[in-house]
């Protein structure tokens, strides 16, 4: 008689411990599908616990956040500015490829940097803060990619030049303003949010960095809720009347299939759990989203919104738009578009 052997008490631990974080995972997302605003406010709240917990560790560096300037002073007397805005978990870099060509334009480049994790409403408050920082420069143009983008939305809609009211906050005008891949429908990808950031715990970790609150530092991740199509946040931007006096340029990726980078992800998520089995939900999650449209990240539909104007589409991944993956590369395709408009825009005020 053959008696089946079971795991010895180890392994059943360590399989425990690998399952564990997938269950807790699971269990989140079926909760916050379902209670969106409720996870939201939860997430809020324990950023402002931590900070007033923790005031050391939870305060940024110097520099850290904020505009911060590129390059040196410019040739020309009182330039036009431009104000870039970065998108949500941006790594860095995703302005190597456009500040040089904006700088030969002799356009005085700035970027704003803000804890692209918290809140997007938070964001846009720390941006009308530090707009003080442009006092007594000419208008200003404003380019953003991905969440970047819903960042200048609101903070031009609601706080800068609001229709129908007296702006909320002093500074340069905004003459223009450019979103390159802005899911101002939202994006379908934020289903995906909890295991993105499981996935961005274990490679800290892996890599001997991992730094708690460094990582929350940039937020709780209430801005992926916001993120989420049909959020209260995007219905509330999305039912504001843009300015007419404030041109807009959209630009977005179009891409047949799933990029690569997209593939990778879920294969390393999948080898971190040692859970074959969890790449296959993911794609299964991506099935149900339809076939893959737009940049890979953000859908064609989800471009527009009421008051803009229909998008550019050029052949490009959600970062691809904007930088290379290798310097050989040809330049990306969005920042031809970019430079179009910034000179026609210049071009019809002279």
């Amino acid at each position: 008689m053959n008696i089946p052997s079971f795991p010895s008490r180890k392994v059943r631990i360590l399989l425990l411990s690998l399952l564990m974080p997938v269950l807790l995972g699971g269990m989140w997302t079926w909760w916050a599908e379902s209670h969106r605003d409720q996870e939201r406010e939860l997430r809020n709240l324990v950023q402002d616990h931590l900070e007033e917990w923790f005031p050391g560790p939870m305060q940024a560096s110097s520099g850290q956040y904020g505009l911060l300037r590129h390059g040196s002073a410019v040739r020309t007397e009182n330039p036009r500015s431009v104000v870039l805005v970065h998108g949500l978990d941006e790594p860095g870099g995703i302005w190597h490829d456009l500040v040089p060509v904006l700088e030969a334009m002799e356009l005085e480049v700035w970027e704003f940097r803000y804890p692209n994790d918290q809140a997007i409403d938070r964001s846009v408050q720390l941006l009308a803060v530090a707009w003080a920082t442009l006092e007594g420069r000419r208008d200003v143009v404003m380019i953003g990619h991905s969440m970047g983008g819903l960042v200048i939305r609101d903070f031009v809609s609601r706080l800068r030049h609001p229709v129908g009211a007296s702006p909320l906050i002093d500074g340069p005008a905004i003459s223009g303003v450019i979103l390159v891949g802005t899911p101002s429908q939202g994006s379908e990808w934020a289903r995906l949010r909890v295991w993105l950031e499981l996935r961005e715990y274990f490679t800290t970790v892996t890599d001997r960095r991992f730094s708690l609150f460094a990582a929350l530092r940039d937020g709780t991740g209430a801005a992926k809720v916001d993120l989420h199509p049909g959020s209260t946040f995007l219905a509330g931007l999305n039912g504001r009347d843009w300015p007419q006096q404030v041109p807009v340029t959209i630009i977005g990726g179009s891409m047949p299939t799933t990029p690569a980078p997209l593939e990778e992800s879920f294969r390393a998520i999948s080898e971190d759990f040692v859970s074959p089995e969890l790449e296959q939900a993911l794609k299964a999650q991506v099935a149900e989203l339809g076939d893959v449209v737009g940049d890979g990240a953000v859908a064609v539909a989800s471009l527009s919104f009421p008051g803009g104007p229909p998008p550019i589409l050029v052949p490009a991944s959600h970062r691809g738009l904007l930088a290379r993956r290798v310097p050989s590369d040809p330049q990306p395709p969005a920042i031809a578009h970019i430079v179009a408009s910034i000179r026609a825009w210049e071009a019809g005020r002279e």
